[in-house]
């Protein structure tokens, strides 16, 4: 777990093996990784649909992939979820309506939790 908590905390790019692999904003909250999808914000297809997703995290000095796992994804309500919306739109870089954007969020875009499962982690060496 100690290298998907560095690799998430440390980067605020993922890549998530949707129909294609992805690449995704984040934020790391409490034991998981939040992500934001639909209405203005990044596009997901299905994963909003989807159990389980892969997640890959990179290194942020090179690159080099770090650390891949499954993850278990889960629909958030923003109402319940304060603390953790709070941190993702702390990590939502220019934004138009910062202001308004977890309204909007809760209006408009679905935000997921993404529960890494450690027993799937593969921490690449060197990364």
């Amino acid at each position: 777990m100690a290298a998907i908590e560095e690799g998430a905390r440390k980067s605020g790019i993922l890549w998530l093996t949707l129909d294609r692999p992805r690449l995704a904003w984040h934020a790391w909250h409490d034991g998981a990784i939040y992500v934001v999808t639909g209405g203005e914000e990044q596009e997901l297809p299905g994963l909003d649909a989807l159990d389980r997703v892969h997640v890959t995290l990179r290194s942020k000095d090179n690159g080099a992939r770090l650390v891949e796992f499954e993850a278990a994804v889960t629909a958030v309500d923003p109402a319940e979820a304060a603390d953790a919306v709070a941190v993702l739109a702390k990590e939502r870089l220019n934004a138009r309506d910062s202001e308004h954007l977890t309204e909007r969020w809760a209006r408009d875009s679905t935000i997921l939790r993404l529960t890494p499962d450690t027993s799937t982690a593969g921490v690449t060496p060197g990364a």
